[in-house]
């Protein structure tokens, strides 16, 4: 019985079978290691030939490449003479536009220095008119500085309105027209009476406004101040119509409405912008608050109405020169009819004048033309010959 070696696959194995087996493998790995070894070397020949191949690619790739070369040699030397030329070419070019160029800058910059020279010169002549504007303006800087000082007193400040005020009615109304600081039967005085035409009663100006109490309203800055502000010059306002409503409106002496003066717009434009219950105040109570320009308004009112009346009373006057006027011209009509008459008188004789004349000339004609057959001596009297 032959001794197992080993045992797989379900099955016993002997040491016989295990050499063949073993033989067996060995011959089929000799086999698989020459198949191996024929298809390397086949691969080796096969690269051989693939590399061979390619040197000679490579080789006709070169011989491409050197041929390209030395047309591209060619080509360089060909445009780098065609370069050459071409740059000398650009260079002359560049050469006379430079020298255009230059000549173009220099012209340009003598005409900018020529022009920069007329613009210093003007820019001096306005230096020098800047300079008298700012003396100027350090001479109204002054003047502001003294308005300043002027409007911080209550007394001047008053003197500042009552003459802007005097100054629009001087310009306006003739001196026999209006009065400054007149005395009323109630021995108020105000500030201006203007006199009306057609002895209506007079119209009165004040220009006593409250202009401190706007002052601080205008230099308040918090709520609170404004708020303060805007009633103290509220307050002022209503207190200085009411004393102009009672001391000035005077039946029978003064006009039924009065004039509160104003001396500036901006003031009157913020009063009516801002306070207009006080102006309906102002009005309800018959007083009227104005700005210079409105005064200046009312002022040419009351000239035209002025130089109406004037004319009026002149008219009669007009009237009786009219009249007279008529009559001299009718007493010149019957001269002139007069003198027509004569005239024709005169024309008629010249007429009967001219014909005796006419008549004369011919007979003398008629005598120049007879002949005599015997002539008397001379110094003999001749016959006159009739006439008719």
């Amino acid at each position: 019985m032959e001794q197992i070696f080993f045992s797989a696959f379900g099955r016993d194995f002997s040491g016989v079978e295990t050499v063949l087996i073993i033989l067996s493998l060995l011959v089929v790995l000799t086999i698989v290691f020459f198949v191996a070894n024929m298809q390397s070397s086949r691969k080796h020949r096969e690269d051989a030939i693939a590399l061979s191949e390619r040197n000679a690619e490579m080789e006709r790739h070169l011989a491409d490449l050197m041929r390209v070369q030395s047309e591209m040699t060619g080509r360089m030397h060909t445009m780098s003479e065609i370069f050459g030329s071409r740059t000398s070419d650009l260079a002359r070019l560049l050469t006379e536009r430079i020298d255009g160029a230059t000549h173009r800058t220099n012209q340009s910059v003598n005409e900018t220095r020529a022009k920069t020279e007329e613009s210093l010169a003007k820019l001096n002549e306005r230096l020098a008119v800047i300079d008298r504007a700012q003396s100027t303006i350090a001479d109204l800087s002054t003047e502001v500085v003294t308005l300043r000082d002027i409007l911080a007193n209550k007394q001047t400040r008053g003197a500042f309105g009552q003459g802007r005020m005097e100054a629009i009615i001087q310009d306006g109304l003739p001196n026999n027209s209006f009065s400054f600081q007149a005395t009323l039967s109630n021995n108020s005085r105000p500030d201006c009476l203007v006199t009306l035409p057609n002895e209506a009663p007079n119209l009165v100006i004040d220009a006593k406004f409250p202009l401190e109490a706007w002052q601080r309203l205008q230099e308040s800055e918090s709520p609170e101040a404004i708020k303060q502000g805007i009633a103290s010059f509220r307050n002022d306002m209503n207190v200085h119509i009411k004393a102009i409503s009672e001391k000035y409106l005077i039946p029978g002496e003064t006009h039924d409405t009065a004039f509160m003066f104003v001396p500036s717009e901006a003031i009157f434009a913020d009063i009516h912008e801002r306070f207009e219950d006080i102006v309906q105040k102002a009005l309800r109570q018959r007083v009227v608050i104005v700005s210079p320009s409105l005064l200046m308004l009312s002022i040419q009112v009351v000239q035209a109405l002025l130089r109406d009346v004037k004319m009026r009373e002149q008219a009669h006057i007009i009237q009786q020169e009219v009249s007279n006027l008529l009559a001299d011209v009718s007493r010149l009509s019957d001269r002139v009819n007069k003198l027509q008459t004569h005239f024709q008188q005169a024309n008629k004789d010249v007429e009967q004048i001219l014909i005796s004349t006419g008549k004369v000339t011919k007979r003398g004609e008629r005598i120049e033309q007879m002949e005599f057959e015997d002539r008397l001596p001379e110094g003999e009297n001749q016959e006159k010959l009739p006439l008719s």
